[in-house]
């Protein structure tokens, strides 16, 4: 079984700051990439950041430049530093990761989903 444990979400000010944390955690042979997703109520879950295991990253242009993905390949973490908090960032946040993953003697390449964590910037 493969796990994603996320912390860090909370309520802040607008212009404010947080840093969310992802940990994976189970049969994991190679995570090839992590990152954030975000819901907001009445919307689609939408793409906030991701990162490869080598490095790269890509955004959502409405974070550019104020959010920061980064990641511990020998911790298997991740973590999304977000600066100039806007009220329109308010959202549940959801780690992903898609690599090979173990189902008893079997690896095979999967997608997990974190639990959620949310979000809140007050105006």
């Amino acid at each position: 079984q493969v796990q994603l444990v996320e912390s860090g979400g909370g309520l802040v000010q607008a212009g404010g700051s947080l840093r969310l944390s992802c940990a994976a955690s189970g049969s994991i042979s190679n995570i090839d990439a992590m990152g954030w997703y975000r819901q907001a109520p009445g919307k689609q879950r939408e793409l906030v950041a991701t990162t490869t295991s080598g490095g790269s990253a890509n955004y959502a242009d409405s974070v550019k430049g104020r959010f920061t993905i980064s990641r511990d390949n020998a911790k298997n973490t991740v973590y999304l530093q977000m600066n100039s908090l806007k009220p329109e960032d308010t959202a549940v946040y959801y780690c992903n990761a898609n690599g090979i993953f173990g189902s008893g003697s079997v690896y095979l390449r999967r997608n997990y989903w974190g639990q959620g964590t949310q979000v809140t910037v007050s105006s």
